[in-house]
């Protein structure tokens, strides 16, 4: 085997050049000073003269021909197919058959060519434009992402501390009796949290009255202010006007244009009211519209206990209940039975208030409890969630290498062709939907990208697999193949259906479009 070698007795193009081999190889084919040349693999060495001899043509496998094709772009071809009478296109100059038989078109191929791949390139400069513009929302998309992360894992510890709060609460509210709870609520701290509650909220009540009437005011006086008549001179209206502009930090208006936002004669503004100063320990206007219903809702039975537990305040009082500290542990069970019947018996004497069952309290901090997993599991889904996402769009597997099919995550083309629309949202479902009514036939879901390609290569996001569809009458499931191309939109441009329930869509996308390199090597002409 002599690969790059036919010995075909064929005119040469120029003195000393070997026929049917590539310019980078011409050096090394040159007859040794005994007249020989040595296989280019080393196997064995052959009379120079064996070289061109045309003992080869169609009787060695695996050996090409190359045809220079000046004009357009050299190629090569099995040299089975070297003067067997017929013209292949790949060798437009026909220097595969003898002369006279082909005739050499490489100039009309070469232009035809070039004009074809000028566009090709101006699609693809354009598509990669776009490209650049799916490439920066996966970036943009992957940074709100490790945010969500970030936030996530914040209010996860503080949500994971509010439970092991609440929980430490119902814990000691359902240890409570109703009567127990009743009577830590006659506390004079807990009344009095409750009456200035109250009071709060009958104040809030009379402020939000007085907003309102203060607006009412505002919208009459300034419909005065705009529409009273200057050269009337009625002084009293002159003063209320002047009065309520002073009040809300308006200008004098315009004697003529009357326009609010006219300034005085002299070109200054009118001067508006100090700022008032607010105390450090009293709340700002904002505060009070924004934080005073949150503090409303404050849980002042979870705040009595909390409190209880901080000062210590011993259960009932008596010493009875705190001996199990004191005890072995071995006298604990004994001591334990004995309280329950000493209780038993001076709850039966009315000595002591008998136990009640659970309190609504209870139920309460055991809702509140439960809200609060709640809410700790809904965030610990989103940062999940967000974890899921940000690895797809990292990895070269789903979205691409540089996350650029992220994009279109979701996005659904369609393509009407006979009494059908044909759909396909990426990533997701493909179907095929009856235009006159009928029933909606499930094409698949996504699947995969190219089986056949190694992830990250240009060639494994030119096809999509979608799978396991409805099944067909007597026949498989319907399954989809995508087919896509480098193009300035996303669309499906033919639907087919090769086999029996195996459809295959082609189309076009940006994403596909890669950058055109600066330094691309030019093909030779």
């Amino acid at each position: 085997m002599i690969p790059w070698l036919l010995l075909l007795p064929l005119p040469v193009a120029r003195a000393a050049e070997v026929v049917g081999v590539p310019p980078s190889l011409q050096a090394s084919y040159a007859p040794s000073a005994s007249g020989s040349w040595k296989c280019l693999d080393g196997s064995k060495e052959i009379p120079w003269k064996f070289v061109n001899d045309d003992s080869c043509t169609g009787a060695c496998p695996n050996t090409y021909f190359y045809c220079r094709n000046e004009g357009h772009i050299g190629a090569n071809i099995p040299s089975s197919r070297v003067r067997d009478g017929l013209c292949e296109p790949e060798c437009c100059d026909g220097s595969d058959e003898r002369p006279g038989v082909c005739e050499n078109i490489c100039v009309e191929v070469g232009k035809e060519y070039r004009k074809k791949r000028a566009e090709e390139l101006k699609i693809q400069k354009t598509g990669a434009k776009i490209r650049s513009t799916y490439v920066a929302f996966a970036e943009k998309e992957k940074k709100r992402l490790e945010g969500v992360i970030q936030t996530s894992s914040q209010e996860i510890t503080v949500r994971e501390k509010e439970v092991a709060r609440l929980q430490d609460i119902a814990d000691r509210t359902e240890s409570l009796s109703a009567a127990e709870l009743e009577y830590k609520k006659e506390s004079p701290l807990y009344q009095s949290l409750i009456e200035h509650r109250d009071a709060l909220k009958s104040l809030q009540r009379e402020h939000k009255k007085h907003l309102e009437r203060e607006k009412t005011l505002s919208e009459i006086l300034d419909a005065l202010r705009t529409g009273y008549n200057p050269n009337y001179q009625d002084m009293a209206v002159l003063d209320a006007v002047r009065g309520w502009e002073y009040l809300a930090g308006l200008p004098h208006i315009n004697d003529v244009g009357k326009d609010a936002s006219a300034e005085t004669e002299d070109g200054e503004e009118t001067d508006s009211e100090p700022e008032e100063v607010i105390p450090e320990d009293e709340w700002t206007a904002v505060q009070l519209e924004n934080d005073l219903p949150k503090l409303l809702k404050t849980d002042y039975v979870s705040l009595l206990l909390e409190h209880d537990e901080h000062v210590m305040t011993p259960a009932e009082g008596s010493m009875l209940f705190e001996l199990s500290n004191y005890l072995p542990d071995a006298l604990i069970p004994q001591y334990e039975d004995f309280k329950d019947t000493l209780l038993g018996w001076m709850e039966t004497i009315g000595v002591i208030r008998p136990s009640v069952g659970v309190s609504t309290e209870a139920t309460h901090a055991q809702q509140a409890l439960n809200d609060a997993k709640n809410s700790l599991r809904k965030v610990e889904k989103e940062k999940q969630t967000a974890e899921e996402d940000l690895q797809k769009i990292s990895d070269s597997v789903t979205f691409g290498p540089q996350g650029e099919w992220k994009k279109l995550d979701g996005t659904c083309l369609e393509k009407d062709l006979g009494d059908y629309t044909y759909e396909v949202c990426l990533f997701g479902a493909s179907k095929q939907k009856p235009k006159k009514g009928g029933t909606t036939f499930n094409l698949g879901k996504f699947s995969s990208w190219n089986p056949d390609a190694e992830p990250g290569t240009p060639e494994y996001y030119e096809k999509q697999m979608y799978t396991k569809g409805t099944k067909c009458w007597n026949g498989p499931e319907r399954s989809l193949l995508l087919v896509m191309t480098c193009g300035t939109e996303n669309v499906i441009h033919t639907v087919a259906e090769l086999e029996k329930c195996q459809y295959q869509f082609t189309g076009t996308s940006p994403a596909l479009c890669l950058p055109v390199s600066e330094g691309v090597k030019h093909e030779e002409l």
